[in-house]
Parts: structure tokens; sequence; C-alpha cells
């Protein structure tokens, strides 16, 4: 009787084998394309969290060079700063000078910077008394670049001097009171908004159908010529 209860159990056959394969492909499959649905979507936020980080370390620069315009430290006479802001002005590129005292060379010195856009790489080009520094790409993938200036017309002595002008007299400064380089003209610059638009790496086609360029703006006013 054991014998024949023995044989007369059954195993696995050929189309339950088959069924088991065949349900364990479709799970894997769906594990699988969760898994690249789930790479793609780290992809796509990683370029988006770095391309708004590069935006906003390269704003950091650009404002500090600005922020230090027409800085002259009256313990070296003998370096002047004429034009802190070099004319005629422009609203792709700008270039500022200021004194920078070196610590490690112990003097100080004139420095030079200009920020434009090759292509779609936005270049600073610093020139430390009167000698060009190799230049160096600080942003790629920029689509735009573009200054606006504020200026100051009054009078030394007068309420509104130092004070970026209120061009259309509304008591508020706001977009209408920036002006371009050509409305600008020579008049006294205190102040300069940029607004700077950048896109991740392009290479990845999720990346470039997916994520839109970044754009940030700042705005700031020029310490050393607001007074």
């Amino acid at each position: 009787m054991e014998i024949q209860a023995k044989y007369n159990q059954k195993g696995i056959t050929l189309i339950e084998l088959l069924v088991v394969l065949i349900i364990s492909g479709i799970v894997i499959a769906g594990i699988y394309r969760l898994f690249i649905a789930q790479t793609r979507a780290y992809t796509v936020q990683d370029q988006v969290a770095e391309v708004q980080q590069n935006v906003r370390s390269t704003m950091e620069l650009l404002l500090r060079d600005l922020r230090m315009t027409g800085f002259d430290d009256d313990a070296s006479p003998a370096i002047t700063i004429a034009t802190p802001v070099a004319f005629p002005l422009s609203d792709n590129s700008i270039t500022v000078s200021y004194e920078y005292y070196d610590r490690n060379l112990a003097q100080y010195q004139r420095h030079t910077v200009t920020y434009n856009l090759n292509a779609s790489n936005l270049i600073r080009q610093l020139t430390v008394n009167d000698v060009a520094q190799p230049s160096e790409t600080v942003l790629g993938n920029v689509d735009s670049l573009i200054f606006a200036y504020g200026v100051d017309q009054d009078l030394v002595g007068t309420p509104g001097y130092g004070k970026m002008d209120d061009q259309n007299s509304d008591n508020i400064i706001d977009d209408n009171d920036w002006l371009t380089a050509a409305g600008a003209g020579t008049r006294k610059v205190i102040a300069i908004r940029v607004v700077l638009t950048a896109r991740p790496d392009q290479t990845v086609e999720d990346v470039r159908k997916q994520v839109s360029p970044r754009t940030l703006t700042s705005a700031i006013t020029l310490r050393n010529l607001a007074k």
C-alpha cells in the first residue's frame, strides 16, 4: 500500500512549468520597467538640481564682482579706478574694475573683470594690473545673459543723490526704472540687474525633453558708487 501511494503522487507538468515561467517573466519585466522609470526620473531630478545650483553659484560669483565695482582703498593712491563700469554699456556683457589687496603678495592690485557669452558658455575674464589672466568658463549651456542698469542723475547734496532714479516718477522702483544699455547711455550707473538663464546637459534625451531652462534674476546696488 505504501509503495502504491508513492507512485500515485503527482509532480509538476510541463504546462505548469511554462505558466510559472511566463508569470515570472511578466513580474521581472514589470520590475525592470519600474527600475528604468525610476532611474530616468532620478536622472532628470539630478540634472534639475545641478543646473539650479550651477546658476545660483555663478550668479553669486558675478554679484561678488559687481559689489566690488569701484572699490578703491585710500591706502593705495597710486591705483585709481577711473571708470568702475566700462563704457559703452552692453545688454549682454559687462566690464567692471575695482581694487583688490592680495595678501600673499602684500600689495594692492587693480582688477578688471569682464563677463560675456561665447556661444552658450559664460566666460569670466580677469585682468590684473593690465595683465590678462587665463579666461574661465563659469557656466555652460547658457541661453541668455541680460544686464539692466539703474542710474542716478541727481546732483550732490540733493535728496535723490546716491539713489536709483525713479524713471516714471511713481515713487516705486520697479521694472520700468531699469534701463537698457542704450537707455542708460553714459549716465552714472549705481545699480545693476542680472537675468541669467541656463539649461541642463542636453546630451540626455529625457532631460532635454522634460526640463525647461532655469532663470535667476538678481539686482544689487553698487555700494562704492552710490555715494
